[in-house]
């Protein structure tokens, strides 16, 4: 499966001068805790979430009317390309060590996000149909030799 099929497709994006302060009222307003932060031309240039405004912000004792996203956004950005294998996505997740990743098309532009909550219900689904596989073939060979 590719991961276009399986991202959120409903992603809250923000630009990069957006402030802090905003940014938690859009989180909020929408129940997301990130934000795809995007340039003009809706191609994704960082994301910022909640533990980030947490730890760099709150923790810190910062006012956050003083900053705005692109001062505590990462310094890069992990994306997958639409058309990419959900495994080949795990592993790059894995090893970005990141939990939420913007999926991209052809030409770079947002399409949507995957994230470890999207994996984990495909593999608790896919989990869930071997199980009911090994039940169906235990009753089945059960009435085979009565």
């Amino acid at each position: 499966m590719a991961v276009g099929e399986l991202c959120n497709r409903e992603v809250v994006i923000a630009e990069r001068n957006l402030g802090v302060t905003e940014a938690t009222r859009l989180m909020r307003r929408h129940h997301v805790g990130d934000l795809v932060v995007v340039d003009g031309d809706r191609k994704p240039v960082g994301i910022v979430t909640d533990r980030d405004i947490v730890v760099e912000v709150v923790a810190a004792g910062v006012n956050p009317e003083a900053l705005s996203l692109v001062d505590i956004m990462g310094p890069s950005l992990a994306t997958v390309r639409d058309g990419e294998g959900v495994f080949e996505a795990l592993r790059y997740m894995r090893d970005k060590g990141v939990r939420r990743m913007p999926v991209v098309d052809a030409a770079g532009a947002l399409v949507g996000i995957l994230t470890l909550d999207d994996l984990l219900g495909l593999l608790a689904e896919e989990l869930g149909e071997l199980a009911k596989l090994v039940s169906h073939e235990r009753e089945r060979e059960a009435s085979a030799r009565k």
